[in-house]
């Protein structure tokens, strides 16, 4: 048993290694890129469905914190199954009521998830686009409340957060 949640660790971390290097295809003018990015996403989502169906959520505890931390890309990135962001999302939310998770992830999962749902974010880690050089979040339930909101997951203010990456 040990040695097949070795072998999932190395595989976790070996499909986020993956995302990483295809990750400017997403953002691509080229169409044969863009769904290249797709490609990828879309079979490491399913891979993590069935992992999912397998495991449960791969806590740290399971599967060790670079490997989990993997997970939680994986289902961010799987934008186009909305199935496995939402089981995802359920098993995460378990994972940070018992204490296996954090909130943070939870966070910028359930974030994306709605995005993806059409409603609006709660944490505001989700951003649209770039405004005369301004990141945009994507529309929050309570804009007003979006950086104590952050504070209460451990999210830095979202004027920090967006001075972290470069703007296109």
């Amino acid at each position: 048993m040990a040695q097949d949640l070795a072998a999932l660790a190395t595989e976790l971390t070996e499909m986020a290694a993956a995302d990483h290097r295809s990750t400017a295809d997403a953002n691509s003018d080229d169409p044969a890129q863009q769904l290249a990015w797709r490609r990828v996403t879309t079979r490491h989502g399913d891979r993590l469905g069935e992992i999912m169906d397998a495991h449960g959520w791969p806590t740290a505890d399971l599967v060790g914190e670079e490997a989990a931390r993997a997970a939680w890309l994986i289902a961010q990135h799987a934008d186009r199954q909305l199935d496995v962001q939402r089981r995802a999302l359920g098993l995460l939310a378990e994972a940070v009521a018992a204490g296996s998770a954090t909130p943070r992830e939870l966070a910028f999962l359930r974030d994306r998830t709605l995005v993806n749902e059409g409603r609006e974010q709660i944490y505001g880690t989700q951003i649209a686009g770039v405004r005369d050089g301004a990141p945009i979040p994507w529309p929050c339930a309570e804009p007003d409340r979006m950086d104590e909101l952050r504070a209460e997951v451990g999210i830095e203010p979202f004027d920090t957060y967006v001075a972290k990456f470069p703007l296109a």
